[in-house]
């Protein structure tokens, strides 16, 4: 399928200079959907992994169906303060400020193995300080997945050390 076709450019969003790639028209036409998760579960099938996990709130939105359709477990990276108990957090910039994500304490442990799956890589940032929270509590990031890559920002260069899939760039 043509992912492409389905995916909508928004100038000057959420910043003036920013051109922002909408995946909503992908999400809400069924077929194009669905092909997104099977494409995820096509690349993933060869791996040997343990869990999902997704950043919020994009990855959820894939991350989710993918862990289902794979009989694995499902684990989510908030914004701070979103998660009740323990969390670890990890500080990050991005292309226009710094923010911070979390994640339970107990989430992991050591030597399990995580694929992530998440809407967009752009200057890899967010995704880097994801991989530093799996490792912090022992475990192994198998592969990165993304729906879109935007090659032009070299997220895939800062996170060289880890196996990155992409289903469109851009």
């Amino acid at each position: 399928m043509d992912f492409m076709q389905f995916v909508r450019d928004i100038p000057d969003f959420p910043q003036e200079g920013v051109l922002f790639r909408d995946i909503t028209p992908v999400l809400q036409n069924a077929e194009a959907l669905h092909a997104a998760v099977d494409r995820f579960c096509d690349i993933l099938k060869k791996e040997t992994f343990d869990y999902v996990l997704g950043p919020e709130s994009r990855g959820f939105i894939f991350g989710v169906p993918v862990a289902y359709a794979m009989h694995k477990g499902f684990i989510p990276v908030r914004k701070p303060g979103k998660l009740p108990g323990k969390v670890i957090t990890q500080s990050y910039d991005l292309e226009y400020g710094s923010n911070s994500l979390e994640m339970h304490a107990d989430a992991l442990k050591p030597g399990d193995r995580v694929v992530v799956v998440d809407d967009l890589i752009a200057t890899g940032g967010t995704t880097k300080a994801i991989c530093e929270l799996v490792e912090q509590l022992g475990a192994h990031i198998v592969s990165l997945n993304f729906f879109i890559e935007l090659e032009a920002l070299k997220g895939r260069q800062l996170l060289s050390n880890y196996t990155v899939n992409s289903i469109i760039t851009y």
